[in-house]
């Protein structure tokens, strides 16, 4: 047997010790780890349906409408998954669920639609803050911004209007292929740098 067959762990106790043999062994072991990273998202979104918060539909069904919307209306796969996972951060960060959304999915979508997720909570408060005694155009201190109405948009046309428990939602499992295929290589990642001797590719 290999040397780095045989090597299941690293065996440094401390990063100053670690040699290329224990980060191959890492990079080995940590391949299953990795390649289930989707089963991992979509437990996650799964996990939005225990709560409905007060609203008409539970958590994964307005994230299921919204990106039903978005599919509907032919926007791009990227867009779509987006849509899916804007509210992920739900579980993690109530407080501030779409700076968390937003990271989760960074290395994989482009700059506008990580613009989108980040900024979306604030965007989404045009249709809701006044009623709760906040300021319903927060969201004009991004007014000039390259990405302003993409994300006004995107709360308009799919994001506010999706907590209606008659309309015909598409299930989870339309959407999971799509979130395979856009997790499936980061964009932008420095832990990828390594592994990709031509980034311009």
């Amino acid at each position: 047997m290999a040397d780095g067959e045989a090597m299941m762990k690293a065996q440094f106790r401390s990063m100053t010790e670690g040699t290329a043999e224990d980060w191959r062994a890492i990079g080995e072991a940590g391949r299953p780890f990795q390649d289930a990273y989707g089963d991992r998202l979509l437990a996650s979104l799964r996990e939005l349906g225990a709560d409905a918060g007060g609203f008409a539909v539970d958590r994964l069904t307005h994230s299921l409408q919204t990106a039903t919307r978005a599919m509907r209306d032919g926007r791009d796969e990227e867009y779509v998954v987006c849509a899916l996972m804007h509210d992920v951060g739900d579980l993690m960060g109530p407080s501030n669920h779409a700076e968390i959304g937003a990271v989760i999915m960074k290395p994989y979508i482009s700059e506008a639609n990580h613009w989108m997720m980040d900024k979306h909570g604030i965007f989404q408060g045009y249709y809701f803050f006044h009623l709760i005694g906040l300021d319903r155009d927060m969201r004009d201190e991004f007014r000039g911004h390259p990405h302003f109405e993409y994300c006004a948009q995107f709360c308009h046309l799919y994001d506010q209007s999706s907590f209606d428990p008659g309309y015909d939602t598409a299930p989870l499992e339309v959407f999971e292929p799509m979130l395979r295929r856009v997790i499936a290589r980061p964009k932008n990642s420095i832990y990828g740098r390594a592994a990709v001797s031509n980034p311009a590719a």
